[in-house]
């Protein structure tokens, strides 16, 4: 059934909307990576897209992410807008030459603009193991001149990816796979750009702030809500949308208001979001703070393709919720 046509739309139906609407707009924007044409992609985000744009527009590639990013780097260079497709963000080590030394640094170096969009399909719970089911976003968070863009809802993932298109800047935008079939909004997916780098209410609280992002935000919600009629705990969730650059601004207004703060990541924790954001709530909240910022993330362990080992590494929603109900309740 044509997207249209559904009364839903899920994560996935609204990366395919924005991508065709940007493509619609500007002849400039093309796709670019390994079976995004004949196959559709490996998820099928992009199945169709071949016979509507034709092989200029949706260039399938040998299998060579390095390649690819630098050609798509060439052709931002010379005027053009390419979105490259991972895969898997895992395979995006392989690019990490022309992602940090090109594409992050251009812009600095000359003034150029480099509006390069990579999209990648991260995180577990797809039994998927060790090497299909790696968050990435930590690897670049440390280099400047790279924005880092990870949707939680689907309401949301379509703005986020054309305002990623039309920015200036090499964008990393990482899509939750476990996310794509699961989440759903009502239609029409609206495509109005989301401006980066401003984050989310998701939900409003008072005794405590979970801050989150990607599959994280879900999480929070179900948890937030089952919290407020069980436990009588009320829960404000941010919703980051934008890893690089933060919206600190929104995150310290939460926590001086509830005066409590949970991190939540699908990533290790050591080294992970959660410790930038932790110091960051401990920098500019410290008077405000009743308790010390707890964080919840997955284990310092490569991901297992085992379920009932896999379960053990990422976060699970009893764990999420402990932690949260012990910042409130010590």
């Amino acid at each position: 059934m044509p997207t249209e046509e559904k009364t839903t739309y899920t994560y996935l139906d609204a990366i395919g909307a924005a991508l065709e609407a940007e493509m619609e707009r500007d002849d400039n924007v093309f796709l670019i990576g390994e079976d995004v044409g004949q196959f559709g992609g490996a998820f099928k985000v992009t199945k169709g897209f071949l016979d509507k744009f034709g092989e200029r527009r949706v260039v399938d590639t040998p299998i060579a992410e390095t390649g690819v990013t630098g050609l798509a780097a060439g052709a931002a260079l010379v005027g053009l807008r390419p979105v490259v497709e991972f895969q898997f963000a895992d395979f995006i080590s392989c690019a990490f030459d022309p992602i940090i030394n090109v594409l992050a640094r251009h812009h600095w170096r000359t003034g150029d603009p480099m509006p390069v969009t990579m999209r990648a399909p991260f995180g577990g719970r797809l039994r998927a193991g060790p090497t299909h089911s790696q968050s990435v976003e930590s690897y670049f968070a440390h280099v400047p001149g790279i924005k880092i863009v990870m949707p939680g809802l689907a309401e949301d993932v379509a703005g986020l990816l054309i305002a990623s298109i039309r920015d200036n800047n090499p964008v990393l935008f990482l899509e939750n796979k476990y996310l794509y079939r699961r989440l759903t909004a009502q239609h029409p997916v609206s495509l109005e750009p989301i401006p980066l780098g401003k984050a989310r209410v998701a939900r409003e609280g008072s005794d405590v702030t979970l801050v989150t992002y990607s599959a994280g935000v879900h999480q929070g919600l179900e948890i937030a809500e089952r919290l407020a009629e069980q436990q009588d705990i009320s829960v404000e969730v941010i919703d980051l949308r934008t890893v690089v650059p933060m919206d600190v601004e929104t995150i310290v207004e939460s926590v001086r208001k509830t005066s409590r703060a949970v991190v939540l990541h699908e990533a290790a924790e050591h080294l992970g979001m959660g410790a930038e954001i932790a110091a960051m709530i401990q920098k500019e909240c410290f008077w405000w703070l009743d308790q010390p910022v707890e964080r919840v993330a997955a284990l310092n362990t490569p991901t297992p393709t085992s379920p009932p080992l896999e379960d053990a590494v990422i976060p699970q929603p009893a764990m999420i919720e402990e932690t949260v109900v012990k910042v409130v309740r010590a």
